[in-house]
């Protein structure tokens, strides 16, 4: 077997001086004095993203208040599964996606669509997409409660 390697790598001297692939880390500032970042950084922030976005459904959306609501209600009209727990799911990601849309539609059109213009830095961009954000989240609190996890 090493003498066939020996041989393929004799024979084939272009396997040897392959190119080695993708740099893993490179930020390059931009004439604007915003920065560049290399595809494996890309990757890498959106797989992130990707793995955090359950997460971020449950926290930062009525998702949770919509299930607790349609759960109770089926606990009410005496029907143990029935719905079931995928329909009730499917049911209120519906409903939260219908109660998101404003907030989805502020945040491509005050931040997406700017830095997808190339009209602003990335940092600029997740500054203006917090705040909608914000916004329905403060909205859904009482000040009471925020203050009692604030001590």
């Amino acid at each position: 077997m090493r003498i066939f390697m020996v041989l393929l790598f004799i024979a084939f001297p272009v396997l040897s001086f392959a190119d080695p692939g993708l740099p893993l880390v490179v930020v390059q500032d931009t004439a604007g004095g915003g920065k560049n970042y290399s595809l494996t950084l890309q990757i890498l922030a959106l797989m992130t993203v990707l793995t955090l976005l359950p997460s971020l459904l449950l926290m930062m959306t009525s998702f949770t208040r919509i299930i607790v609501v349609m759960s109770i209600l089926r606990q009410a009209l005496g029907t143990a599964q029935t719905p079931s727990n995928q329909v009730l799911v499917g049911l209120s990601l519906f409903l939260t996606l219908f109660i998101m849309a404003p907030v989805f539609d502020q945040a491509y059109t005050t931040a997406y669509q700017p830095y997808e213009a190339e009209q602003i830095s990335g940092e600029e961009a997740l500054k203006r997409l917090k705040v909608p954000f914000q916004k329905f989240m403060l909205a859904q609190t009482r000040e009471d409660d925020i203050g009692l996890f604030a001590r």
